[in-house]
């Protein structure tokens, strides 16, 4: 992605508090300091990432049902009190810390262990089992390792919430239609129309629509640095971050 976007260089909490209460640095601060947005900032992140720790361990060989437990089960330790002082600063990166984690609880079989109280009843995520294994099922069946699922979906997850934001944004200014017309020139889930026809279906110039599409790109560039600037501690390793989720899709749909 080219250009830094408003969002594009944050300092940390302790600096400004310019970060929102779903960044992954305000959890790292709790590591340091009692930071009351911190719980609620890690429940925010577990919510949206649950899907690449449920793929990843299906890739393992779970089953659904294990599979669910597990990712439970990590939300439940993590959200327990004193578990921020695991995030140490050197696992800046949100998405490594998590599957660290995860991989951590599966090697001491921490969920089984809890097998009778897992969460203490607390259900962090809430999905259905059906829905999550038809979206598993789409899937590639290839030769991708469980990790690298882990990576591809959790850039996948990314876009996703971009385009959603994106969506709700064109939404509150009554300009959906627009906005369903044209994704398609962002998300390159399907080969793109030509941009007469575009222009004849919104009653709209060429060079208009062309206009309209170079602002919802450069909107959704934006989104996705935003989102990527979320799971990351420091605003210096946003660009590297970017630089590796840009790599799981040099063939594939979508752009950062």
């Amino acid at each position: 992605m080219t250009g830094s976007g408003d969002n594009g260089a944050r300092a940390t909490p302790a600096a400004s508090g310019a970060f929102t209460a779903t960044h992954w640095s305000v959890v790292l601060a709790a590591g340091q300091a009692e930071w009351p947005q911190a719980a609620g900032a890690l429940e925010t992140l577990c919510r949206t990432y649950w899907y690449p720790l449920y793929v990843y361990v299906r890739r393992r060989g779970h089953s659904p049902e294990d599979a669910q437990d597990l990712t439970q089960a990590l939300f439940a330790r993590l959200l327990e009190k004193n578990s921020f002082a695991a995030a140490h600063p050197d696992k800046g990166r949100f998405r490594s810390f998590l599957l660290g984690a995860f991989k951590h609880l599966l090697a001491d079989e921490y969920a089984k262990a809890q097998a009778k109280k897992r969460g203490g009843g607390y259900i962090l995520v809430s999905w259905e089992q059906a829905s999550a294994e038809a979206q598993f099922s789409q899937e590639p069946m290839d030769e991708t390792s469980p990790d690298q699922l882990f990576d591809r979906r959790w850039a996948l997850t990314v876009l996703d919430r971009a385009v959603s934001r994106l969506r709700e944004e064109y939404r509150g200014g009554g300009d959906e239609p627009l906005f369903e017309r044209l994704k398609v020139y962002v998300t390159g889930d399907m080969a793109a129309p030509s941009y007469a026809d575009s222009a004849a279906a919104l009653d709209l110039s060429e060079s208009a629509v062309k206009s309209a599409i170079y602002r919802l790109r450069r909107r959704y560039h934006a989104l996705v640095r935003d989102e990527v600037a979320q799971t990351v501690a420091d605003p210096n390793e946003l660009e590297a971050e970017i630089r590796h989720l840009m790599a799981l899709f040099s063939t594939s749909r979508g752009t950062f």
